[in-house]
């Protein structure tokens, strides 16, 4: 969707500011239209910023490397997303187990074993 905006030329930024080259400070008017519009009304800035990371770090970016993207001048900003990377390390965890218990019980998925659990 947001490839379709009409873009200024020499303005790298999806949204242009009033002046050449800038972004819009506040986008909360034209957030509620874009939204509006796609019919996403319940849909927050911060709840695609969110999804935005969440996504990087199931790809395995890091989360340094995450909060430059998002535009975090702290490293302790992005660390509010310290809770995503746990869910993606137990989920990898989760990956290399199974793969372990079917070479070891003959293809066994690990899901048969009530004591296994995630």
């Amino acid at each position: 969707m947001l490839a379709s905006v009409p873009r200024v030329a020499g303005n790298p930024w999806v949204i242009p500011g009033r002046r050449d080259g800038t972004h819009l400070r506040n986008l909360d008017a034209a957030w509620r239209t874009i939204r509006g519009r796609a019919g996403l009304d319940g849909l927050r800035l911060h709840d695609c910023r969110h999804s935005f990371a969440s996504r990087a770090l199931a790809l395995g970016e890091s989360l340094p490397m995450i909060g430059r993207l998002l535009g975090h001048s702290r490293v302790e900003t992005t660390a509010r997303y310290a809770h995503l990377a746990k869910d993606s390390v137990r989920d990898a965890a989760g990956r290399v187990a199974d793969s372990i218990a079917a070479d070891i019980l003959g293809g066994y998925p690990r899901r048969t074993f009530p004591c296994w659990t995630r």
